[in-house]
């Protein structure tokens, strides 16, 4: 269990993070989102003592990181995946195994278990982004940790190798494992995690399942019509928005589907398809972190193209 408490952190004059407070409990997958410059990465350094709070604190285990006598076995941890670039993955993680007492059998089994058989004993410096990630999750799992805390663990990664780690985290958190994901892959979170932690500016936004937050987002209707613009001119309102797909299709938020038909029937209006659907992941993440974004850019229309 990882347990941060009014964690605040300062940096010079900037505040990363203020005020956190939320429990990552074992037996889940737990997704950590926000936008950049959110403060993930600093709370997830102060969980592994790598910065410490200006106030607060953030325990595993019921203990701070540094204070575990054999924190490998405790907590496994992906923040980048780095090594020596001379080194191989076997004499890399023999190594650290080295230093907590454990075996070279340990060391084949993870290297077989995230795919790296083949090019053990080869030099890291030559690897692909995916590979390292590979040798970096190895680094995270060769303690056996009841705690799993992974930054963008599938960057890199093959889409075989991205459902290899969505099934990897999934049998841990079924362990009864703690396992604690940051990702900006809205889709994979919604295949990967059941709960999600989200902050915004360093403040914390949402502390929900994945059903919860997408529940409360309101469900919107893609309607087609060859009479397209005149229905969108006719439903455009105060609390409504209506917004041009491809073809002769409108996607509406703010009414209902019954009400959507009942205008266009009253206008003469033939309606060829009409479907409710509720909000993505993404959608309802967007939703709540609009407010909260530090770094955005400036939409720029495409030369001798109308802007949309």
């Amino acid at each position: 269990m990882i347990e941060i408490q009014e964690l605040t952190k300062v940096y010079g004059g900037k505040t990363a993070v203020t005020d956190l407070t939320f429990t990552v409990r074992p037996g889940v997958v737990t997704g950590f989102l926000g936008p950049n410059g959110a403060g993930k990465s600093t709370t997830m350094r102060a969980i592994l003592g790598l910065d410490h709070p200006t106030r607060g604190q953030a325990v595993v285990q019921g203990r701070r990181y540094a204070e575990h006598p054999a924190p490998m076995s405790i907590v496994g941890a992906l923040l980048e995946s780095s090594a020596h670039p001379g080194r191989s993955p076997r004499n890399h993680l023999r190594a650290l195994a080295a230093t907590h007492g454990i075996g070279r059998r340990r060391v084949d089994e993870v290297i077989a278990q995230v795919g790296l058989t083949e090019v053990a004993g080869k030099r890291v410096g030559g690897f692909s982004l995916g590979m390292g990630q590979r040798l970096g999750i190895a680094v995270a799992l060769l303690g056996e940790p009841a705690v799993l805390i992974l930054d963008e663990p599938v960057n890199g990664l093959d889409p075989d190798g991205i459902r290899w780690i969505r099934g990897l985290l999934r049998g841990l958190a079924a362990e009864g494992r703690t396992v604690f994901v940051s990702s900006h892959l809205m889709s994979e979170m919604a295949l990967t995690a059941d709960h999600l932690i989200v902050i915004g500016r360093g403040r914390l936004l949402a502390d929900v399942s994945i059903a919860e937050l997408t529940a409360s987002s309101e469900p919107s209707v893609r309607v087609q019509s060859p009479r397209a613009g005149e229905l969108a001119g006719l439903l455009a309102g105060p609390g409504v928005t209506v917004t041009a797909g491809a073809g002769d299709s409108l996607t509406i938020s703010g009414l209902s589907s019954a009400a959507i038909a009942e205008e266009a029937f009253a206008a003469g209006i033939v309606l060829h398809d009409v479907t409710t659907t509720t909000a993505s992941l993404e959608d309802a993440y967007l939703a709540l972190v609009q407010q909260h974004t530090e770094f955005q850019a400036i939409p720029v229309s495409t030369p001798g193209r109308a802007a949309a």
